[in-house]
């Protein structure tokens, strides 16, 4: 895995971080909350030869903007004179904040430094990210994962075909209604909107329900002809989530809160999912994903992404077990290039780094957190 990966360091000059509102195109009404705008933290991650590697990631509540660049500075400051790979520098970092423990904020502040880090390296190669992990960009399957919350039936039905329109083939909705009769009248107003469309859909959950509600309305979804069945129940109830999945026709689908590879090895030899997700700034970041990537290809599961699309393409283009990439447009109010759909397929970037270069004069319109 780390053979056709450079071996030369980085020593670090400084680091900016700004948090930034986007609001969403799509409002996404989840069980969990109601979604109209996201909070963003771009990093600015300077090094000696004067290359800058630059990373974002959803922090969920604007707070989380604060607390996780609190951490990012304190490993930068951790970090200084040291000439560290992006694995060297995970490994120092895990150390140096284990007491206080690697997760949540923290996770992710390690995470964005990573990433950042893996940026600025594949500048440095004058290559593509994707490349540099030692494969090369590819047209990648996607599916679109704005919208399509909770709402009336007609709603759903107006903005699938609205978002069909970006010409990716395949949708996640979001279900968790007060009752089954809800989840099903919703998901139908989509199948219907779409019918005659060789349309895949995906159903979320945001971990809404009880296990044996989860069993009950799960047999009824799985034969809607749902393609996944994603965090039905708690995230991290693993034993119950595995009875479930051996319940179950349609494929479990669980991963974005999987805190580091750790956990998702804990998982999978559960037996908890059919199918895994990691979230980038979760999994830690590029180094952490290879490992993820490693566990699920000897486990022999499929890997989707989650969230942060424009760095995953990289990541999915050097995962054996490579599965959907989930796509969301909330980037575009931040970066000169956005990612590019063509034929239904999203595009990973041919740029030297991860692709991403932030859009000054988008970023001004923006309010800043």
């Amino acid at each position: 895995m780390t053979n056709s990966v450079s071996t030369a360091g980085q020593r670090i000059r400084s680091v900016t971080t700004r948090g930034v509102m986007v609001p969403l195109k799509f409002t996404l009404g989840t069980s969990a909350a109601v979604v109209r705008a996201v909070p963003l933290l771009l990093v600015d991650l300077l090094n000696e030869d004067g290359v800058t590697g630059k990373a974002y990631t959803f922090c969920y509540r604007p707070s989380g903007a604060t607390a996780i660049s609190s951490h990012l500075y304190e490993a930068v400051e951790l970090l200084k004179g040291k000439n560290a790979t992006p694995f060297e520098a995970s490994q120092t970092l895990a150390r140096q904040f284990a007491l206080l423990g690697v997760t949540g904020a923290v996770r992710m502040a390690l995470s964005l430094l990573d990433m950042a880090m893996w940026d600025a390296a594949a500048q440095m190669h004058r290559a593509p990210l994707s490349a540099l992990l030692g494969s090369g960009p590819k047209s990648l399957r996607a599916y679109d994962s704005r919208g399509l919350g909770l709402m009336e039936p007609d709603s759903l039905a107006k903005e699938v075909r609205a978002l069909l329109e970006s010409g990716l083939g395949a949708v996640k909705v979001r279900l968790g209604y007060p009752t089954l009769f809800e989840d099903l009248a919703a998901l139908r107003a989509v199948r219907k909107s779409v019918s005659g469309a060789d349309i895949a859909i995906m159903v979320d959950y945001n971990q809404a329900l009880t296990p044996a509600e989860a069993v009950l309305r799960g047999r009824e979804l799985e034969k809607e002809g749902i393609y996944w069945l994603e965090e039905p129940i708690a995230h991290d109830d693993y034993v119950a989530s595995a009875a479930l999945a051996r319940e179950l026709k349609v494929p479990v689908q669980i991963g974005e809160n999987l805190n580091g590879p750790d956990a998702l090895l804990r998982a999978v030899t559960t037996g908890a999912s059919d199918y895994v997700m990691v979230d980038v700034a979760r999994i830690g970041g590029v180094t952490g994903w290879l490992y993820a990537a490693g566990i699920a290809a000897a486990q022999g599961i499929e890997m989707s992404s989650h969230l942060m699309p424009e760095v995953s393409t990289h990541l999915l283009c050097a995962t054996p077990t490579a599965h959907w990439l989930e796509y969301v447009d909330w980037a575009d109010a931040i970066v000169e290039e956005p990612l590019i759909i063509r034929d239904g397929m999203v595009l990973t970037p041919e740029s030297a780094g991860s692709g991403i270069s932030w859009d000054e004069a988008k970023l001004k319109r923006l309010a800043a957190i």
